[in-house]
């Protein structure tokens, strides 16, 4: 169904035609990132709505933003972005070239974000040979839409605007207040939204102006609470929730992890991946000494439990202190109460937390995942072997402890041993990883039924139980014993329920669904065991063997669904698709568990799709078979910097190394894969404990320590 809309822009009324809402996609879309503020836009760099605009901690300060130059639109010629912070639309003013073929006169526009702003300088240069004189004009508007509406595909109203102190302002009906400004002043037209100078340029040099756009909001009530300040009886009060720039810098600034290897394309995936990362933090507003990745750019730029969980975990070779960070933020917020709508329960790890303006469908403080809270177990046990302080880690353990018992008490509703959700009301149907409404279904198609249990969860809960008793342990505390016979109990009724067989073998089901069957159809979730201890030795050789056959390893990466099943899309979200943390957490796995040349294997295939990305790997890309020179197909609404995509770049840097940290043992292990599958390589500043680690490996795996943090023992093996 179709229908036309009028939108007034530029001062006149223009009819767009729109159809039913779908969400924008992004992937040719240049992003300007520092975590909570981007900006996103066309190739050529003016801002047309749709996903266009600056946005800043979830909601859009400009959704319009067009240069002219004597009226005209110039042309654009070349576009660039590096940091991620910057982005350079270069484009000729020909409306002021004279009759020679060569560009003479050019309109450069120098756009970046800052900690609380966007900022857009634009240059006119003129290499004419005589003096020009040119109206040059900004329009602008917004809908100060928040960022969910955008994902919708909603098409908001623009905000009228008004002339404030040299530029143009607009307020939402909330009270949220945008702001753009100039230097040098312009000429204001609040109606037709236009910023407009008349300007004379000389031979040989250039104008300059600069724009900056900021967002003021009214103080939020914190999550739970009426705008009076008032407790609604029962509630919990959480602080009032902004997404904030950390004010020092990322921890490994003074040591970035770099890569050396005779296959160029290693070191330039992890040299993007570590400075997304860095581009992707934000700090708790409880405590700004606390930092976290925020999921992902656009739609996801602040607190996701389990993204955040995942990305610190895969990132830690940049150091222990972002999974600290993660592990305080998601603690001062773990569950207290039993609260339906929010999907909480005591002692579970949140899985979304959002400004109470920005939230959308779900409410801003939202429980529906069932994997977060095993993962903080996990998380906190992995930041203790890799140097977390221990009276920081002694401090979480009560916190570990309510989420151990979660596992046994409201994770487990049914008691019959295994985690699994019930998803309430109209919020995520599926509240593992894959949490698209399709994300769990059988070899024939159909959508399994809840309450759901995860096979993937069941393997972080056996590793949550056995961390948590080697923490319980090592702290003086009790429990540890019955947490170990948990996990083995745990591990006896997976062998007996979870494995099916087909053409190709054995392997384990994705979920056991509302009437405890084997949910067939194989799925990547089975990577997600290797390495949590719930297989034995020989079950994770067979689901490694599973997981690299052709109907899974797509040449990319792994492919969600099996290519095999009636289901299998290649460009769906969550069956059949490559997500690039989904490989490397195999990965990770198969080093855990002693297959690192398969794991190195795993991995090459998203060093092979990263030069297609310019090495900034997506949240998610085409599950295609890999056809080279054809490049792996864009899954075009995907995140881009996105955090877990990014951590790819460490985790690679730790599989080629095959290192384990046991920082309170005093001990670094180091099994390369022999001989090198990326040729001789060097690894420098691999943080781990108080200090860095610098490795080179030759062709053949032979390891030469450079340099190893004071007090560690590098064991090679």
């Amino acid at each position: 169904m179709t229908d036309t809309t009028p939108i007034p822009f530029d001062g006149a009324t223009a009819t767009q035609t729109t159809t039913a809402l779908r969400q924008p996609y992004l992937h040719e879309h240049v992003t300007c990132l520092c975590a909570p503020v981007l900006w996103t836009s066309p190739r050529h760099g003016d801002l047309h709505g749709g996903v266009d605009g600056l946005f800043i901690a979830d909601r859009r300060v400009l959704s319009r933003l067009r240069v002219t130059v004597n009226g005209e639109p110039p042309t654009p010629i070349s576009t660039g972005s590096m940091p991620p912070s910057d982005a350079r639309f270069l484009a000729v003013a020909r409306s002021l070239d004279g009759p020679r073929p060569d560009p003479a006169v050019t309109c450069e526009r120098w756009r970046r974000v800052d900690a609380d702003s966007g900022v857009e300088t634009i240059r006119i240069d003129n290499r004419s040979g005589a003096a020009i004189v040119a109206e040059i004009a900004v329009y602008a508007g917004t809908d100060l839409a928040p960022m969910g509406r955008v994902k919708a595909g909603e098409q908001a109203t623009l905000l009228p605007a008004s002339e404030v102190d040299s530029g143009l302002g607009w307020t939402a009906d909330d009270g949220t207040h945008a702001r753009l400004t100039a230097s040098p002043p312009p000429k204001v037209d609040a109606r037709g939204g236009r910023l407009r100078w008349r300007v004379e340029v000389p031979a040989g040099e250039s104008w300059t102006a600069e724009l900056t756009a900021r967002l003021t909001r009214h103080p939020a009530p914190a999550d739970g609470a009426t705008p009076d300040g008032a407790t609604p009886d029962g509630a919990t009060p959480h602080d009032a929730f902004r997404p904030l720039r950390p004010s020092s810098p990322a921890p490994w600034q003074a040591d970035t992890l770099r890569v050396r290897a005779d296959d160029p394309r290693v070191g330039a995936l992890v040299q993007q991946s570590v400075a997304d990362l860095d581009a992707l933090r934000l700090c708790d507003p409880a405590d700004p000494a606390d930092s976290y990745f925020a999921a992902g750019s656009p739609w996801y730029l602040t607190l996701f439990g389990r993204d955040a969980l995942w990305a610190a975990l895969m990132a830690l070779p940049l150091g222990y202190e972002m999974l600290a960070g993660t592990l305080r933020t998601l603690a001062r917020r773990q569950g207290t109460r039993v609260d339906h709508e929010r999907e909480e329960a005591p002692g579970k790890i949140l899985h979304e937390l959002r400004p109470a303006d920005a939230a959308v469908w779900l409410p801003a403080t939202y429980y529906g995942t069932v994997d977060a809270t095993p993962l903080f177990v996990v998380a906190l046990a992995e930041a203790w072997r890799w140097g977390m302080p221990a009276d920081e880690v002694e401090a979480l353990l009560p916190v570990a402890e309510r989420a151990l018992e979660w596992m046994r008490g409201y994770g487990d509703p049914d008691s019959d041993g295994f985690i699994e959700y019930m998803p309430a009301g109209t919020a995520l149907i599926n509240q593992g990883w894959k949490d698209s409404s399709d994300g769990v279904q059988w070899a024939d198609g159909e959508l399994a039924e809840s309450p759901l249990a995860l096979v993937e969860v069941q393997g972080y809960a056996y590793q949550a139980a056995m961390d948590g008793a080697a923490l319980l342990e090592a702290y003086g505390r009790p429990g540890a014993d019955s947490w170990r016979q948990w996990a083995a109990d745990l591990a006896a009724r997976f062998r007996q329920k979870y494995w099916l067989s087909d053409a190709d073998g054995p392997y384990p089901a994705i979920a056991l669904d509302g009437r405890k069957r084997p949910v067939d159809g194989p799925a990547s979730n089975m990577g997600h065991l290797l390495g949590t201890g719930l297989l034995s030795p020989a079950e994770e050789a067979t689901v490694t063997r599973r997981l690299r056959s052709p109907s899974l390893a797509s040449g990319y990466g792994l492919r969600t669904l099996a290519d095999s099943t009636k289901g299998f899309n290649p460009l769906s979200y969550h069956v059949g698709s490559v997500w690039p943390h989904d490989t490397a957490i195999a990965a990770l796995g198969m080093r855990r568990a002693g297959l690192t040349g398969e794991a190195v294997a795993l991995l090459s295939g998203l060093v092979v799709a990263a030069p297609s990305f310019d090495y900034r790997l997506p949240e998610l890309y085409g599950g295609h078979r890999a056809t080279p020179p054809l490049p792996p197909v864009p899954y075009p609404a995907s995140c881009r910097p996105q955090a877990w995509a990014a951590a790819v770049g460490p985790a690679l840097a730790r599989v080629l190394l095959g290192l384990d940290a046991d920082i309170p043992a005093g001990r670094v292990t180091l099994a390369p894969v022999t001989p090198s599958p990326v040729g001789a390589f060097e690894v420098h500043g691999f943080r781990v404990g108080a200090g860095a680690l610098s490795v080179r490996v030759d062709d053949q795996g032979r390891v030469t320590v450079l340099q190893a943090p004071p007090g560690v023992q590098v064991v090679v093996r």
